[in-house]
């Protein structure tokens, strides 16, 4: 019975618990940073504050301990919100949790602050091993549609094709199928820069636009996300792909998607404030992402010499952090100078 915990106990965490715990064949370990979390699953076996209504199996075991969670762990999952990542590893690292021969999975979709690094490139600068094992899963899979057992596809990367395939015989069951991929850059950044979009998405509907403008914004901002992952090494077909297109759809159409109701809440006239106090506690990783992701920018542009244009990006930054109104933003995009598609 392979040992797995699980870094994480928000909604994804807890429902990749759960299809872990469903397939009968994993000893689940679920890390949780809030005690009354822990709490909740042990006595009630659900996660009331992240994912209520849906049953956590009894193999599941939650704790506040990453030295209980770690200690037998064969697989680790890291599924913390992106930017307690860096630190989160660096105290298993100083602390030496993990077994030496530990394969880690991330399942964060997020970019890094200030560094501007993809979430595999933090735990591998935080876990400084040379064979260190790493593995990235993104793809769209609304956490509460996994948990109650919804078809599911999506994305596991790794540069090792063998540890991904690996990877993919534990996870994948009936309900929740996963493909391979070599191309960890592209899955990463695919799963992060859709929610810069969702959120310009979520903007689009706040304003009480219709169809015409997702689909025109969901079609450039693909084009967008594959513009600045290319640059960084990623291959095309990829962002086409699961972890691309797939996610990007969901989150930009979907209502479960926090990044979409961050968007949708600016469009109305609501202040970033007042709508991430109102989101008790759960994480729209797309509000740090539209940071970190001009500054990846910046950063590839300035090594290839060539612009790196991200409008869509620029305007959600100038809402997010500017003040700018939305309908500014929209004006801006819509009326700049025409060009080949």
């Amino acid at each position: 019975m392979a040992k797995v915990a699980i870094i994480g106990a928000g909604a994804w965490g807890t429902a990749l618990s759960i299809v872990l715990a469903r397939k009968g064949s994993h000893q689940v370990r679920l890390w949780a940073y809030e005690s009354e979390v822990c709490d909740s699953i042990n006595s009630r076996h659900v996660n009331q504050q992240f994912l209520p209504g849906h049953i956590i199996p009894n193999s599941v075991q939650a704790t506040t301990s990453l030295n209980e969670a770690l200690g037998p762990a064969e697989i680790v999952v890291s599924v913390m919100p992106s930017h307690h990542c860096r630190q989160v590893f660096q105290q298993i690292a100083n602390g030496k949790l993990l077994k030496s021969d530990c394969i880690v999975l991330s399942a964060t979709k997020g970019i890094e602050d200030r560094t501007f690094l993809r979430m595999t490139q933090v735990i591998g600068e935080a876990l400084p091993r040379k064979a260190l094992r790493l593995a990235a899963l993104s793809g769209p899979s609304f956490a509460t549609e996994v948990a109650r057992g919804d078809p599911t596809a999506i994305t596991l990367a790794s540069t090792d094709l063998k540890l991904a395939e690996s990877l993919q015989r534990e996870f994948s069951d009936p309900t929740f199928r996963i493909y391979g991929n070599d191309d960890v850059v592209g899955v990463e950044l695919g799963g992060a820069l859709k929610n810069v979009i969702a959120i310009a998405a979520g903007v689009c509907d706040g304003l009480g636009l219709g169809h015409n403008t997702i689909a025109a914004l969901i079609t450039r901002g693909l084009a967008e996300m594959s513009r600045l992952a290319v640059g960084c090494g990623a291959k095309r077909e990829t962002l086409a792909g699961l972890a691309g297109m797939g996610d990007l759809v969901l989150t930009c159409t979907g209502g479960l998607s926090r990044n979409r109701t961050v968007g949708v809440e600016l469009g109305r006239g609501r202040k970033l404030s007042d709508i991430i106090a109102g989101m008790h506690g759960m994480v729209a990783e797309g509000v740090n992402t539209t940071d970190a992701a001009l500054g990846l920018a910046k950063l590839v542009s300035q090594q290839s010499g060539k612009p790196m244009e991200m409008p869509i990006t620029e305007q959600m930054h100038a809402i997010l952090h500017e003040d700018k109104s939305p309908q500014d933003a929209i004006r801006e995009l819509m009326t700049r100078p025409g060009k080949l598609e």
